[in-house]
């Protein structure tokens, strides 16, 4: 991401803070690099566990409609997270086994637009347009995730009983 885009993308992030100002100051001086800004105002985030997650960005890379952000949590035990920025009030609709939903009422750590921050990194960095994953869009992506992960597995078991 170039200066400029970097640029917007501050710009857009920190308008979901409550105060812009503490947010750029926690990027530029907190040790880790981050501030908490509240889901729902701006975009909601669904959290995906790690496996499926990756996938799924990975599916929807393939797609002529890109993802919009995208973080990624490498939590110490092992158990990772991803979660998708999605418009604002789509956690309060969503209904999905394993996915939680952030909306209003709920923080979410965020590194600056193109660094890493601890465990947490931007898997696909916002790029200051406000464009978010559509809601219709990853959950298709999600079920061919799905699909894709369990051919997996079973591919794998085969190959070990032979």
């Amino acid at each position: 991401m170039g200066d400029t885009g970097a640029k917007r993308a501050v710009e857009w992030l920190v308008s979901a803070a409550p105060d812009p100002g503490a947010c750029r100051w926690a990027w530029e001086r907190h040790p880790l690099g981050v501030a908490l800004l509240p889901a729902g105002r701006v975009w909601d985030v669904l959290v995906v566990p790690g496996r499926l997650g990756r996938r799924t960005l990975r599916v929807l890379g393939r797609r002529a409609e890109p993802a919009g952000p995208v973080l990624g949590d490498a939590r110490g035990d092992g158990d990772a997270r991803v979660g998708f920025l999605v418009p604002a009030g789509t956690a309060a609709h969503w209904v999905g086994t394993g996915i939680r939903g952030l909306g209003p009422g709920s923080w979410v750590v965020v590194p600056h637009p193109g660094r890493t921050a601890g465990r947490v990194r931007w898997l696909a960095a916002p790029d200051g347009s406000g464009r978010l994953t559509t809601p219709g869009l990853l959950e298709l992506a999600l079920h061919q995730a799905v699909v894709e992960l369990a051919d997996e597995d079973r591919y794998r078991r085969g190959r070990a009983h032979r």
